[in-house]
């Protein structure tokens, strides 16, 4: 796991990750709150798709990245860093300090293709086994999902 670079409100974008070859996560809506957005953002091309939780097309996303997609990226540079994020987007920057906003500005100014939503399930599916964890109490004891490497000793 790699430590955040800073903290960050969970409230509207409480999944981020870099996976997949995309900048992808769940978005919260600003006008209902039991409407949440999956987006993403494919490295290299930009291609980018923005839905609902129930695979509805996001108003906003026609033609240019909307304001949710904005949100995930200006989240993930808080979670990963903005070095990290434009390194595994491949966007070129300018000299200068990198930002969610000058990684935004570089992808915007190619005219990235929106691309389809396919992704959104397994993503949001992610999501929701994430936030299956924060309903467990807390121990120190290992979880046996967590566990992905066999343990040294053999088993008779």
């Amino acid at each position: 796991m790699t430590v955040p670079a800073r903290p960050r409100k969970l409230a509207k974008v409480p999944f981020v990750e870099l996976a997949d070859g995309r900048l992808q996560g769940v978005v919260s809506s600003g006008s209902d709150i039991e409407r949440v957005y999956v987006s993403s953002v494919a490295a290299g091309t930009y291609a980018f798709a923005c839905s609902t939780n129930n695979n509805r097309p996001c108003g906003g996303a026609r033609g240019m990245f909307c304001n949710h997609i904005r949100a995930l990226i200006n989240e993930a540079v808080l979670q990963y860093g903005a070095e990290r994020v434009a390194r595994y987007l491949r966007v070129e920057l300018a000299d200068g300090e990198p930002s969610g906003q000058t990684i935004t500005h570089a992808m915007d100014t190619t005219r990235p293709a929106q691309g389809d939503t396919k992704a959104a399930a397994p993503v949001f599916s992610r999501f929701l086994r994430h936030l299956a964890y924060l309903e467990l109490a807390p121990t120190t004891a290992p979880l046996s999902e967590m566990q992905w490497f066999p343990p040294t000793r053999a088993v008779a």
